[in-house]
């Protein structure tokens, strides 16, 4: 199986005329059929992408990681650059009405998708919304709804979306939404995230279960630690250490002294995976 990501948008950029933003992109490419996880923040997709040559009019499907702008906002670019209706296969509740009440502000801020759906439809979007895994092909499978299976692995609680009930309150967001993309390669799965709001553990045990395979190939893309207590990051370490992957490549909202602390710990199985990255698995 011929395995290939792309990173097209992340929080920095790996070279001359790339282009970083907070955010995340990922071009999967797996034997020819090209699955774009994600469309960062802005137009710095369709920017990169044509800086790498890649071909945005080719990617077959779109996967949206979950509901927040900051992996939905180029989504109206993207579609632009396609020129033609393409399949978005994402959980219903990325329609959300998602908040984030920051530290040091007294007001929430508004973080959900900036577009309205029947503007993306009208560019080509054919949404397939689902809570439950979609197998794209045989050896490709979101993972649905993702269970809390620790103590450690929680949601961040600054993240909250506006409820109907009791005169239009804010409450925390459960993020079912939550979702990544998994491919069942010969040498084990490759487990590609967005944020993984719901840990980065909980996303792999959840590839396990849906694809019946134990091994662990690769983990690549976002781990939501960038505020994570020493202790979460120290379980995170230890239990994807007891993987023994080939690959870890952390982005976006991994942070500074996670990803640092995981250049340690697994050397040269380790790379940070940001705007202009390209590797094969």
């Amino acid at each position: 199986m011929n395995v290939r990501i792309t990173t097209l948008a992340e929080n920095t950029a790996s070279w001359i005329g790339l282009l970083g933003e907070w955010g995340l992109s990922i071009l999967v490419e797996v034997d020819g059929l090209r699955v774009l996880l994600d469309t960062g923040a802005t137009d710095t997709v369709v920017h990169n992408a044509s800086s790498l040559d890649v071909d945005l009019s080719s990617v077959d499907k779109i996967v949206l990681s979950h509901g927040h702008y900051d992996h939905t906002g180029g989504l109206r670019s993207v579609l632009r650059a396609m020129k033609g209706t393409v399949q978005v296969i994402s959980h219903p509740d990325i329609w959300d009405v998602k908040y984030a009440l920051l530290q040091g502000e007294d007001k929430h801020r508004y973080i959900g998708i900036p577009f309205k759906r029947e503007e993306l439809e009208w560019l080509g979007a054919s949404f397939a919304p689902s809570r439950e895994p979609v197998w794209i092909t045989d050896s490709i499978v979101t993972t649905g709804e993702i269970p809390l299976r620790n103590d450690y692995e929680q949601i961040d609680p600054v993240l909250q979306i506006k409820s109907d009930r009791g005169g239009q309150r804010f409450v925390g967001d459960p993020l079912h939404d939550d979702l990544s993309l998994v491919i069942k390669d010969d040498g084990g799965l490759i487990v590609i995230s967005g944020c993984a709001h719901k840990g980065i553990i909980n996303t792999i045990h959840r590839a396990r279960e849906i694809t019946g395979v134990e091994k662990v190939k690769a983990v690549i893309g976002g781990t939501h630690l960038m505020n994570a207590s020493d202790e979460r990051l120290e379980w995170t370490i230890t239990e994807l250490k007891k993987l023994e992957l080939e690959h870890l490549g952390v982005s976006h909202c991994t942070g500074f002294h996670a990803a640092s602390r995981m250049a340690g710990e697994f050397g040269d199985i380790f790379f940070s995976n940001n705007a202009g990255t390209q590797k094969a698995l």
